[in-house]
């Protein structure tokens, strides 16, 4: 599965246009579940869940029978995607997350 950024950017655009302009702090609740960050997570949760039934595809595949070395490289080569894009999600929450925090700070 490859990341398409225009549709994560579309997927979190959408979040915040369904939620409308901001009317101040406050504005939109967590139970809303239409905030810009919580469509950051649920389009990292997406990829995220896509590359594992990709694995989870492959490694059936080679379970099967199909355990050539091109099928073992590739789920290798998924498997460090996966860890890829593990990494790259917590790091873009947790770097938001202290943003946020620090906003949070100076009001």
């Amino acid at each position: 599965m490859t990341i398409d950024s225009s549709a994560l950017n579309q997927f979190i655009g959408n979040a915040a246009f369904a939620n409308g302009p901001s009317t101040g702090r406050g504005s939109v609740s967590s139970a809303s579940g239409t905030s810009w960050y919580e469509a950051m997570s649920r389009a990292w949760g997406s990829a995220l869940d896509g590359q594992a039934t990709q694995i989870t595809e492959m490694s059936a595949a080679i379970r099967s029978g199909g355990d050539q070395p091109s099928n073992m490289v590739q789920l290798t080569a998924a498997s460090l995607k996966m860890q890829f894009m593990s990494n790259n999600a917590a790091t873009s929450q947790n770097a938001t997350g202290q943003a946020l925090e620090t906003l949070g700070k100076r009001q």
